[in-house]
């Protein structure tokens, strides 16, 4: 049974993107390009798409907007990029890619629909009052197409200036669902939105949220970012407090966690976010709506342990499965606990694999 890739990186921004860069530069290079490719294909995007040029014009105006937003980060990629020969552009793809699509859809001025929509992840935040210990927990798993799931890794950060944190990621990604040593967790979903704009890719706002030391901060790290495209973040820390945020690109709506699980998957449940949203294809809205009931009807009561949500997350549909046409499954999942910085995570489908525990 195939465990779980782990890379320790520490020093400046720049020293870990290299050490990165170099420890993984032949699955960064191999799937950095098929992202590029992908980026303007009918199929991700609807319609026409968008040739290489247009992908890479795109690419190349969101640079400036990362390096606004954070440039400690994007010293971090331009590590990477010189460790593996790629340029800084393909690398803002490569990490963003679900959000970088949301671009190109609206640059394309469509209101189709889109016939690959990534059904990314099924996620939840079980509070203090429902846990065995009393210290609450985050969890996920991540799903994506199924040739992603060969690229997934755990990084393990000790940044020179900043919190030291875990990362569940895929090789050359700055880091997609993580948790530091302040006890802040943060983990997301995807969202197809209609209103993308050239703006920060989702896993700069995960790793930006990981520097902060207090929630209301991580907070403000999506709420205040010029975002490039829609993805649903969960926040929770180790006091107990969590939120939800249906980030769409020109519209945050937040909800707080209160005394029951939050859960949610790839659908907007808010007016003011599913104004924004593009269209879904009838299946892909149905999986979502299937994994959202199984998960809120599994926490709907009692009491949960760390146990059970790996049990959760080996459930059908939560836990996703490969089939034609679309090929989406479950890469791999993760369950944090804050308060005690406990890191549970898995590489592949739940189902099929044994988490392993790590610790900050």
């Amino acid at each position: 049974m195939q465990k779980l890739r782990t890379l320790n990186l520490s020093g400046s921004p720049y020293a870990m993107g290299y050490a990165h860069g170099l420890a993984y530069r032949d699955d960064i290079r191999r799937y950095t390009l098929d992202r590029v490719e992908l980026a303007g294909s009918p199929g991700w995007t609807g319609g026409l798409g968008m040739d290489r040029a247009g992908v890479m014009a795109l690419a190349e105006a969101c640079v400036a907007e990362h390096e606004r937003y954070a440039p400690d980060l994007m010293e971090e990629v331009r590590g990477t990029a010189d460790a593996t020969g790629l340029g800084v552009a393909e690398l803002v793809i490569t990490n963003g890619f679900t959000d970088f699509v949301d671009l190109v859809y609206a640059e394309a001025h469509q209101r189709e629909v889109t016939p690959l929509a990534a059904d990314d992840c099924t996620a939840f935040i079980v509070p203090d009052s429902r846990s065995a210990d009393g210290h609450g927990f985050f969890g996920q798993t991540w799903d994506m197409h199924d040739d992603s799931t060969e690229f997934v890794i755990l990084l393990r950060g000790r940044p020179d200036d900043g919190p030291g944190y875990l990362a569940f990621s895929i090789t050359g990604c700055v880091g997609m669902i993580g948790m530091n040593e302040a006890g802040i967790a943060i983990g997301i979903n995807n969202l197809l939105g209609g209103d993308g704009q050239v703006g920060v890719t989702w896993p700069f706002v995960v790793r930006k949220a990981l520097q902060q030391t207090d929630i209301a901060a991580a907070l403000a790290c999506i709420t205040e970012a010029k975002l490039s495209g829609a993805h649903n973040y969960l926040l929770f820390d180790g006091k107990g407090n969590g939120y939800n945020v249906e980030a769409m690109s020109t519209h945050c709506a937040v909800t707080s966690l209160n005394e029951e699980a939050l859960v949610h998957t790839n659908h907007c449940l808010l007016p003011e976010a599913i104004a924004c949203s593009r269209p879904r294809t009838a299946s892909s809205q149905a999986a979502s709506e299937a994994r959202l009931t199984e998960a809120q009807a599994f926490l709907s009561d009692g009491i949960v342990t760390a146990a059970d949500l790996m049990e959760l997350t080996r459930r059908s549909p939560v836990c996703v499965r490969s089939v034609p046409p679309l090929h989406i499954e479950s890469c791999g999942a993760a369950i944090m606990r804050p308060a005690t910085g406990d890191f549970w995570a898995v590489w592949g489908p739940p189902a099929d694999g044994e988490y392993e525990h790590f610790k900050l």
